[in-house]
């Protein structure tokens, strides 16, 4: 059902007319909760250093990761030291706040976490109360800067700037609110935001920077980098858009045989197995959740986002009064 539902939002002839009395109501309480932050009738927590918030205005995956990945890298050109907080989707845990390291598990932390820890070398804490995570994270670490991952609709945690991500390819769908469509406030959402950043594709938006997802060599479940000749392999991702991760894989010379799993899968030893000896090639983020098995044939794809220097220029204007 969730799966067909799903193909219905990325059609935009498709109304979903029978859901759309839930879709105003879902509106209505959305914009009366943000109201109420708004009015300071609920409370937020505001840092005592800058905060920037990756997130979206859609459910699923539209690229928040990679471009966390490469604000970390160059923020800490510019010499800030950032740290990440994220509600960590998909983990669970026996307390809060949760210090993420290289070696925490998946289950615990979510994978998105577990994977910005790995590849960015910041502090990350991952807790359902970001607020509570972010107090954590300037209490036992050295950071002047925290990236809010996937926080946009979080208004408990208060923001300096707020960067929306939106998947170029299949843009705002139906451009209805949950659950007629996919978005999680209205498309006029996108105009307040500072940033607003397109991964790949031909959707387009005035102001927006296009983002690219370069992929990288593929490497083993053990990080050594592997030559694979082009041909047939398997598949797997468990991504917000699998079929993004395919094509990229076709573009490189591949024939892949599509496994797509639901976004943030807890991925079990039998779903990797397929009955032949061809490679198998998963997403960064799926590796993470699978370095406990088998590493045999079994690799992963890395993707590095490039953005535009105007994006940069403009996130450093934007930064520009906390250095004064």
């Amino acid at each position: 059902m969730a799966g067909w539902l799903e193909r219905r939002w990325y059609r935009p002839q498709a109304s979903n007319g029978w859901l759309r009395p839930l879709a105003a109501l879902y509106g209505v309480v959305a914009r009366r909760r943000r109201r109420l932050y708004q009015q300071g009738v609920k409370s937020s927590w505001r840092a005592p250093v800058p905060l920037i918030v990756v997130g979206n205005i859609s459910v699923g995956g539209t690229g928040k990761t990679p471009l966390t990945q490469a604000l970390c890298g160059w923020l800490r050109q510019q010499g800030w030291r950032p740290g990440i907080v994220s509600r960590g989707y998909g983990g669970h845990s026996a307390h809060y706040p949760l210090a993420v390291t290289a070696q925490t598990a998946a289950a615990a932390c979510g994978d998105e976490p577990l994977l910005l820890a790995q590849s960015t070398g910041c502090p990350v804490v991952v807790d359902p109360q970001r607020s509570r995570a972010a107090q954590f994270l300037l209490s036992h670490y050295d950071c002047d800067l925290i990236i809010s991952d996937d926080g946009l609709q979080h208004y408990a945690l208060a923001r300096d700037i707020e960067i929306a991500v939106v998947d170029g390819e299949r843009g705002l769908g139906n451009r209805a609110l949950l659950p007629a469509g996919p978005l999680r406030e209205s498309p006029q959402r996108l105009d307040e935001v500072d940033l607003v950043v397109v991964n790949g594709g031909a959707w387009a938006f005035p102001g927006a920077h296009r983002m690219v997802l370069q992929p990288g060599v593929p490497r083993g479940l053990d990080d050594q980098p592997a030559a694979l000749a082009p041909g047939r392999v398997h598949a797997l991702a468990g991504i917000g858009n699998p079929q993004r991760f395919f094509d990229t894989l076709a573009t490189l010379g591949f024939d892949p045989e599509p496994h797509p799993l639901p976004d943030h899968h807890a991925i079990c030893e039998a779903e990797l197995q397929f009955g032949d000896d061809l490679p198998l090639i998963m997403t960064a983020k799926d590796a993470v959740k699978c370095r406990a098995f088998d590493p045999y044939n079994r690799y992963y794809l890395p993707v590095n986002a490039e953005l535009p220097p105007a994006f940069y220029r403009a996130l450093q204007r934007l930064l520009q009064p906390f250095r004064d």
